[in-house]
């Protein structure tokens, strides 16, 4: 498949959404680090009729807070078998397997991203995820890699003048 027939659009957190660092302060809480314009992108493709899901092995407060202020609904947390997850989400969203698209970075993300309709990997992906991925960013995980994957996907599918025109450009 190619980036035009994308309709879900599903990430990893750990080393995708963040740079892979992972935060715990002195009373054992949890932080991450995330990039602005991945958020910005994220409620671009949002807007553009895109949904945007989540996938991640880990589960994690921080990670909640950012994805609702973002809006994202279509999230699953704690998931060992990202493949099934993908399944579900795109059951969630009514969205054919083979109208998603999944970036991931590691080796958990290859079920997914070999069941997906367009896999992509950001820059430092393991070498394994960068070989079944159709699209690999330029820009590593947890600095503007999912911006970058929006980015490419809207451009692909014609719709990045109409982004454009959205502000003023």
């Amino acid at each position: 498949m190619s980036a035009t027939a994308v309709k879900l659009i599903c990430l990893d957190v750990d080393g995708v959404l963040t740079d892979g660092s992972i935060i715990v302060n002195d009373l054992g809480q949890e932080t991450k680090r995330f990039f602005v314009r991945d958020g910005f992108a994220i409620r671009a493709a949002m807007s553009m009729g895109i949904q945007v899901g989540v996938i991640t092995g880990r589960s994690s407060r921080c990670v909640n807070h950012r994805l609702e202020e973002l809006g994202v609904s279509l999230v699953m947390q704690g998931q060992h078998d990202k493949r099934i997850a993908l399944e579900t989400l795109c059951q969630r969203a009514g969205v054919d397997l083979s109208q998603s698209a999944y970036l991931g970075d590691d080796l958990i993300d290859l079920p997914a991203l070999m069941r997906c309709g367009y896999p992509m990997a950001v820059a430092d992906a393991v070498e394994e995820v960068r070989e079944v991925a159709k699209y690999v960013t330029q820009a590593p995980g947890g600095r503007g890699a999912v911006r970058e994957a929006v980015d490419h996907i809207l451009k692909q599918q014609g719709r990045w003048d109409e982004l454009l025109e959205r502000y003023g450009v």
